[in-house]
């Protein structure tokens, strides 16, 4: 026999083992285009089929010299070539099978029962090989008994991770992706492999569990609960000075949480307050809210933590100082004096900049400015909404804001403002509700005058009414000018006909024709 007739022995392949190469480096190039997560056992399987076809032609390279078929290297180098290029034709099968067919309708099996098929694939089709090369299987399925046992008695930890690790990935009980937390380790499982599981935490470190420590202590899934989104409850505590009632903190707390959606917290449950303490020298109180990305819990508790401050403040409520702590400032008429000086001055230039308050006289607008109070907001806030019906006037000191209108069911944006504008001057003046909302773009301080720290002013002297709704008469006719194209003539009528109504509601809302009666 010619070379070329004991290779085609060798392979057994009846004369086809060139066409079966071409179907398979076919096969290799169309799966390595199409499938890339699989490239690397795409590579390894045509490896093993090269080494295969280089045992095959050393297989035939034995009998050309004079080897017989019936000798043990050549049994032995034959048994290996097919082993090698049965197990490159199954490696390539499962990646057509796992990540074509099946993943075309949508089913993932485990990793870990893809590697339990193949491993049963590859003994079956060595022990058929061996079969068919003549070897005698009864002996050495004896033999594997005995060498099963030695293995199962010194490898019993290594058997129960792969177990373990097998049930968990059957069963579901805990998935890639899953936050888990086991022992004082938390953290997201990465991958779970025959002996151990992989989990990454969020401090960058990677910790590895064995399946079989898994599967006998106690893991939690966080934020996992059957037929419910993936959250997590977290708490978020604050102790505030007995002086302020716990109905009050709660109230403003609550709603400042729930006024506007919080990045990576659920709305539903809301998130809420509650007193959880009653201490020494003052209350402790918690925010209870849910958590839908659990990578991120310490920069969401940030951002909860400012919203709290910033609402306690705004309600002039302060957080409480410890009780031990001990103040020295020597607190005399003449520093108090000064303070009170440099606050009024600066909330007195704030007005100034307020047209709405330009005919007020200098004692006016210190007295306006005394009762101003500071009003902070962070990012996200909303400082007011269309339809709320709010009595005061705001003054931007620091940072700015957006100004949406909902038309039609839709929010869109008018206008941004910034430090120096002034907003809300028609609730505060006559007591209509909101007409846009008024969004924090940054932290925000504002200055804050109340309806009520303007009624003194107005009562003394009723003329200013006129004044202010002059200005606002116009402020109002300027905006529909630009969107109607009115004429200098129509504008001067609309701002006539606007400042008569306004007045009157002004003089409404601020009682002032019952205080000219009770003076006659």
């Amino acid at each position: 026999m010619n070379f070329w007739e004991n290779f085609k022995a060798a392979a057994d392949s009846a004369g086809a083992f060139h066409w079966m190469a071409l179907g398979f480096i076919l096969a290799a190039l169309i799966l390595f285009i199409y499938v890339p997560a699989e490239r690397a056992r795409i590579k390894t399987s045509v490896l093993l089929f090269g080494f295969s076809f280089a045992g095959l032609l050393a297989v035939a390279t034995i009998l050309s010299t004079g080897g017989t078929p019936d000798s043990l290297v050549y049994s032995f180098a034959r048994w290996i070539s097919l082993l090698a290029e049965s197990i490159a034709i199954i490696n390539l099968g499962s990646v057509f099978a796992f990540d074509v067919a099946l993943d075309a309708i949508r089913v993932r099996p485990p990793r870990i029962l893809r590697d339990l098929l193949l491993a049963s694939a590859y003994l079956i089709i060595a022990l058929v090989l061996l079969r068919r090369s003549g070897f005698d299987l009864t002996g050495i399925v004896a033999t594997s008994a005995v060498i099963t046992a030695v293995i199962g008695f010194s490898l019993a930890d290594t058997l129960g991770n792969i177990m373990g690790g097998m049930a968990m990935q059957m069963e579901h009980t805990i998935n890639v992706g899953d936050w888990v937390r086991v022992d004082q380790v938390e953290g997201r499982v990465k991958e779970i492999r025959w002996r151990q599981t992989s989990i990454e935490t969020r401090d960058w470190d990677t910790v590895v569990f064995p399946n079989s420590f898994l599967m006998r202590g106690r893991v939690t899934l966080v934020g996992r609960r059957t037929g419910e989104p993936r959250q997590h409850r977290q708490w978020v505590y604050f102790n505030v000075d007995y002086r302020y009632a716990p109905t009050d903190v709660i109230r403003i707390v609550g709603m400042a949480l729930c006024a506007e959606a919080i990045p990576n917290v659920a709305q539903e449950p809301a998130p809420h307050c509650l007193v959880v303490d009653f201490k020494d020298s003052y209350s402790s109180y918690a925010v209870r809210y849910w958590l839908t990305d659990m990578a991120v819990p310490d920069p969401t508790d940030s951002l909860v933590r400012s919203r709290i401050y910033s609402a306690l403040r705004r309600a002039d409520i302060r957080l409480s100082i410890p009780s031990q702590s001990v103040f020295v400032t020597e607190e005399t008429e003449k520093r108090r004096e000064r303070k009170q000086d440099e606050r009024v001055g600066q909330r007195v230039e704030a007005l100034k900049r307020v047209e709405l308050f330009s005919k007020l006289t200098t004692e006016e607008r210190r007295e306006a400015a005394a009762r101003l109070k500071v009003a902070p907001f962070v990012r996200g806030e909303s400082l007011t909404k269309q339809g709320a019906e709010a009595h005061w006037l705001y003054i931007i000191i620091k940072g700015n804001a957006e100004v949406h209108v909902a038309v039609d069911g839709k929010s869109e944006k008018v206008a941004t403002i910034g430090e120096g504008d002034f907003f809300g001057e028609m609730g505060m003046m006559t007591g209509q509700p909101r007409r846009a909302t008024v969004t924090a773009l940054s932290d925000m301080v504002c200055y804050r005058l109340d309806k009520g720290a303007f009624q003194e002013i107005i009562n003394r002297r009723p003329e200013i009414a006129e004044d202010i709704s002059h200005v606002l008469a116009r402020r109002n006719v300027e905006l529909e000018a630009v969107r109607e194209e009115l004429s200098e003539e129509a504008k001067r009528l609309r701002v006539d006909h606007a400042q008569t109504a306004l007045l009157d509601r002004i003089r409404e809302f601020f009682r002032l024709g019952d205080n000219d009666e009770h003076g006659h």
